[in-house]
């Protein structure tokens, strides 16, 4: 993917369809959990409902949650449970992928250093974050902060 590509994307969230299938879990175990008989299990149920719909809600809340404004001077834009928060290529300290091992595989994810503030703050984003592979979205940012 090059970055001034026409089909270049230029903002990332988690993908719409993974979200509906967590809030059409959430209301499934939500429903499970009130026809339920048990009383533990009525409560195990209900707290993976209300996290399965908690999950849903903060993803539909964050989109998306990184993009590029471009423009002069280049913008980039998290968005978090706040709001949105701009950074310029000056506030950007470092982007790479760092591989993690989670599960037994190792999964890259996205690090970016910012100055917000004057306090440095480390930002991680994963695939389910981004809805992409973090070393494209990494090949896009480079191209956009090298402006």
């Amino acid at each position: 993917m090059t970055a001034t590509g026409p089909d270049s994307r230029l903002s990332w969230s988690t993908p719409p369809a993974a979200l509906v299938a967590c809030g059409i879990g959430g209301l499934v175990l939500a429903m499970a959990a009130i026809v339920s008989t048990d009383g533990p299990g009525r409560l195990l149920i209900g707290v993976a409902a209300v996290g399965l719909l908690g999950l849903t809600a903060l993803g539909v809340r964050q989109r998306p949650r990184l993009a590029v404004e471009p423009g002069a001077p280049v913008h980039i834009v998290v968005r978090g449970l706040t709001g949105p928060q701009r950074y310029t290529p000056e506030q950007i300290l470092r982007v790479r992928v760092v591989y993690y091992r989670r599960l037994g595989r190792r999964m890259p994810m996205l690090e970016m250093d910012v100055d917000n503030s004057g306090e440095e703050r480390l930002l991680i984003f994963g695939r389910w974050d981004l809805g992409a592979r973090p070393e494209d979205v990494l090949e896009v940012l480079r191209a956009h902060l090298s402006r």
